[in-house]
């Protein structure tokens, strides 16, 4: 809230409202001192207006509470303050003061969802910021059947709430946060994109599903489109995907390496793409608006693999064999670097 300054024998310190009677009363529209700092309160749900004017006087914002109250019945404020956590600055006029107030204008706080993230970690974000039970919100995430709630093609919330940084007022509850997300994700879907699905015919919940694979192979956005590519290429040719992320997901969660033995501990699990076919039953995590575009309008690109190096980006290979050169070429440098001696 920007600060004010006024000038003049009555201007430099208050200003006037006429009331209903027509008394011109000096002060009753605000103009308090205004060298001091922003203050934060709380107006709880159910609050009395005697109890909202009690709290603004008690926190230095209003000087003259008797005349304030007469210009908030006056105007209408006194039935329509509504509760939150607001911050507001002594000296500001009455009438912004209580137009904040009306209008809800509460503090909010920055909760972010980063990219990729799955339903377990998303949780207990949103159970820190909620103050809510970190299984109460375990819960609500995880019910298989809540899609339908929200008319998403499911199976259950995961992959469906976007991630990006949100901002709530305190008191939200998870619920608020969920429904919010999920909106989110649905704006994403415009027309244009809707129309996109036949061309590539493919469903919704597919290319969520496929996307939530490139957002979890990728470290450089602008890599998205072909690593896209590939995974469209291989589905296209009928071969399996092979992506390490959907059996990390059916391990349960990321590790520093995956190993054979623990890729056959789960080589009966649908999201294991090296033993079956085709894309795992749903997202394994949440993909941004980035990895969705990628994956609707992939690059041009004729790559069947890809394999990662160092810095985070990829070497694309149309062929086996040259796919094999990329991972000893790597293997060689990575000796190299880490003193492995010569190849």
């Amino acid at each position: 809230m920007s600060r004010r300054t006024t000038t003049g024998p009555w201007g430099a310190r208050w200003r006037c409202a006429v009331l209903a009677t027509g008394v011109s009363l000096f002060g009753a529209c605000g103009g308090e001192p205004v060298d001091t700092d922003p203050v934060e309160f709380v107006i709880p749900s159910g609050a009395t207006f005697a109890e909202v004017l009690d709290t603004l006087t008690d926190r230095g914002l209003v000087q003259r509470p008797t005349l304030f109250g007469w210009y908030a019945r006056w105007k209408g404020f006194d039935t329509r303050v509504r509760s939150g956590t607001y911050v507001q600055t002594p000296g500001q006029p009455w009438a912004e003061l209580l137009g904040d107030l009306a209008a809800g204008r509460v503090v909010t706080r920055a909760v972010t969802i980063p990219e990729g993230w799955a339903l377990r970690q998303i949780g207990p974000r949103i159970a820190e910021f909620t103050g809510v039970p970190a299984d109460d919100v375990a819960s609500l995430l995880g019910d298989s059947t809540a899609h339908r709630e929200y008319d998403l093609p499911g199976p259950g919330l995961e992959g469906y709430l976007l991630p990006e940084t949100y901002r709530f007022a305190d008191g939200t509850t998870p619920e608020t946060v969920v429904r919010t997300m999920i909106d989110a994700y649905r704006a994403f879907w415009t027309p244009e994109r809707t129309a996109r699905l036949e061309a590539l015919g493919m469903t919704e919940a597919e290319v969520t599903t496929l996307a939530s694979i490139v957002q979890a192979e990728a470290r450089i956005a602008d890599e998205m489109p072909r690593i896209a590519a590939v995974y469209h290429n291989r589905l296209d040719a009928g071969w399996p995907l092979q992506a390490d992320p959907t059996v990390l997901y059916a391990l349960g969660g990321p590790r520093e390496r995956l190993l054979y033995a623990a890729m056959d501990s789960v080589a009966d699990s649908p999201y294991n793409t090296y033993t079956h076919p085709g894309l795992p039953p749903g997202p394994i995590g949440s993909p941004g608006a980035a990895a969705l575009e990628a994956t609707l309008f992939p690059a041009d690109d004729p790559a069947m693999f890809f394999v990662a190096g160092e810095d985070g980006r990829h070497v694309f290979s149309r062929t086996l064999a040259e796919h094999n050169r990329a991972v000893a070429d790597l293997r060689r440098r990575q000796n190299r670097s880490s003193g492995g001696g010569q190849p």
